[in-house]
């Protein structure tokens, strides 16, 4: 698989954190947990923190990451544990979801891609979620400042409102919008979204 700069920055973090054991789940991951259940797509899952929670609290999990350090670590959590995780090294650039899922989730990675890319991934995890199930996706948004982890080939910082828009006709548990203060007072700022997919019979639509 292609080594991107986005994907070295992440790989130096995971072996960092995995040392450290630096292993919590993350503000966004836990604001996920809650509505996760039956099925679970980790769709740029990074060390597997999520999907370990999810998997303990009983849901069964397919977590996919770009990092080979991330994928071997979660491997031997679920492996120790016995839990119904599998695991895969995978490029989400160009991944395609063989089967449809309660929940997907999806934190921290659309913006790693060019915008087209980033949008053609979000409409395939959409189409994906089961009528009835749930959408968790996290995103850098326009007003980020900080862009040392990004390739500079390419990546999509989203619009503030273009979550809301492109998750039209699903029903909203929650949109939320977060800053946090980066290196060289630089700002991340984030949205997260959750959302329910119509239940079968009702439209859903996304652009």
């Amino acid at each position: 698989m292609e080594s991107t700069a986005s994907i070295r920055f992440f790989d130096a973090q995971f072996q960092r954190q995995v040392r450290e054991s630096n292993l919590a789940l993350n503000p966004f991951e836990q604001q996920a947990l809650p509505h996760l259940r039956g099925a679970v797509l980790d769709y740029g899952c990074g060390l597997g923190n999520l999907a370990v929670a999810a998997a303990r609290q009983g849901c069964s999990v397919v977590a996919l990451d770009a990092s080979r350090i991330a994928i071997e670590h979660l491997r031997q959590v679920a492996q120790a544990e016995s839990l119904p995780i599998t695991a895969a090294e995978a490029d989400l650039r160009t991944y395609e979801i063989g089967d449809d899922y309660d929940v997907i989730s999806c934190i921290g990675l659309l913006m790693f891609f060019d915008c087209p890319t980033a949008f053609a991934q979000l409409r395939q995890l959409q189409a994906h979620v089961r009528p009835g199930g749930i959408a968790v996706v996290n995103v850098l948004v326009e007003g980020t400042t900080y862009l040392g982890m990004f390739d500079p080939s390419g990546h999509c910082l989203f619009a503030r409102d273009e979550m809301r828009e492109r998750f039209a006709g699903w029903e909203i548990l929650r949109l939320d919008y977060q800053d946090f203060p980066a290196d060289n007072d630089t700002t991340k700022s984030f949205v997260t979204i959750i959302a329910r997919k119509a239940a079968a019979g009702t439209a859903a639509g996304s652009r």
